[in-house]
């Protein structure tokens, strides 16, 4: 068979100068929700990424003629702030030694440390010849801009090998997830418990009724009947709380969603006394729901499991999802019934000194999250198989 013809890179400052059917075009399950047009575009047209923010779009996209046959959107970084990949200690270590390090060049979906698609391909195409054709592009690109390294942020396990082929390093990071192996009820779910956790999770899940507190999930014209300032209004609340909290998106990025993008929205409400007293705004895709922001206005035991955890896996269950990836971070989700599973990046350091540094230290730090995955998994509080 004939090997495709070579397609021509082409970079582009906004993700509205390729047209929405022809991106779409390109996107599977495994690109979805995040990867879609319309979601970066609300992130862009809103000013949550923007260049006075240290985002500049430089999108990425591979032509034969006028048919777009891959893509991946890609940034020019001032900083690393809002990507959950944390490199700032290379960053660091590029100054002592007189190098720069930014601009770097990021494929990824800001804000969003959701593993999915890095590169879009279109149907019937060799995805991993284009796949490797468009790191070519990156880095020739890079090259020509004097950009000191690449670095594809949370891609999926498949797209590993490509990624490796064509010299990045890989990185390890772990999430926790809650999996859905074909629970019918709550019931089901709890009782993979050992006695005593299931004991302390029926307290957690009591908690609610106990302080007339309640819970259910709005979709749908719900949504709009809601309003996107009710969204941010939460969203603010749990970043403006922290001296680490950053605002990183617009009151408009929500409104935008809501008008262009409800479809995949949804928003979990908690009311007291008939008040709204805290949300959590999650997104859904084809089986999975993802966890993202959360706020609250008055403080409660539990309030947050319930909220971010417990309520969303009851919605999961009753929706057969398959999947609920709730977040980033948090130990806590151990003991709750979620499972930790690996997360990846690759890098590919311009300087050759700095590169070699840093394959060296994540050589070191894949030993050490591969060590830690038994540990964490014994940490579930699920009963051993069989018992």
């Amino acid at each position: 068979m004939s090997r495709p013809t070579p397609a021509t890179l082409r970079v582009h400052r906004a993700l509205t100068e390729v047209a929405q059917q022809d991106w779409d075009a390109l996107l599977d399950d495994a690109a979805v929700p995040f990867m879609e047009w319309a979601f970066l575009v609300a992130l862009e047209e809103s000013g949550s990424v923007a260049p006075e923010r240290g985002w500049h779009p430089r999108h990425l996209t591979l032509w034969q003629g006028s048919r777009l046959v891959a893509a991946a959107p890609a940034y020019l970084r001032d900083d690393s702030e809002g990507e959950f990949v944390f490199d700032g200690t290379w960053a660091d270590a590029a100054g002592r030694v007189g190098l720069r390090y930014y601009p770097k060049l990021v494929l990824t979906v800001p804000f969003t440390p959701v593993t999915g698609r890095r590169i879009l391909v279109a149907p019937g195409e060799d995805r991993a010849l284009r796949e490797a054709e468009l790191y070519a592009g990156a880095l020739a690109y890079s090259r020509s801009e004097g950009i000191s390294g690449i670095h594809v942020l949370f891609p999926s396990q498949e797209e590993l090998g490509v990624l490796e082929d064509s010299s990045f390093a890989v990185r390890l990071g772990v999430q926790y997830q809650w999996h859905n192996p074909g629970y019918r009820s709550l019931e089901d779910f709890l009782g993979r418990f050992h006695a005593k956790r299931r004991h302390q999770l029926r307290r957690e899940l009591r908690a609610p009724a106990e302080q007339g507190i309640t819970l259910r999930t709005l979709r749908g014209e719900e949504l709009s009947a809601l309003g996107s300032e009710e969204i941010f209004r939460f969203y603010r609340s749990t970043v403006d709380k922290y001296p680490w909290g950053r605002r990183l998106l617009t009151p408009e990025f929500f409104a935008r969603l809501l008008a262009t993008f409800r479809h995949r929205c949804e928003f979990v409400e908690a009311r007291r006394e008939g008040q709204r007293i805290a949300g959590a705004f999650n997104l859904v895709g084809p089986g999975v729901l993802y966890g993202r922001y959360w706020g609250c206005i008055e403080e409660h035991p539990f309030l947050h499991f319930n909220v971010c955890l417990y309520h969303p896996i009851q919605e999961a269950i009753a929706q057969g999802l398959r999947r609920f990836e709730p977040g980033a971070g948090g130990e806590h989700k151990l003991t709750r019934g979620f499972e930790p599973h690996l997360t990846y990046s690759a890098h590919l350091l311009l300087h050759p000194r700095l590169d070699r540094a840093v394959r060296a230290f994540l050589s070191q730090e894949q030993a050490a999250v591969r060590t830690g995955l038994s540990r964490w998994h014994a940490a579930t509080g699920f009963k051993k198989e069989g018992v």
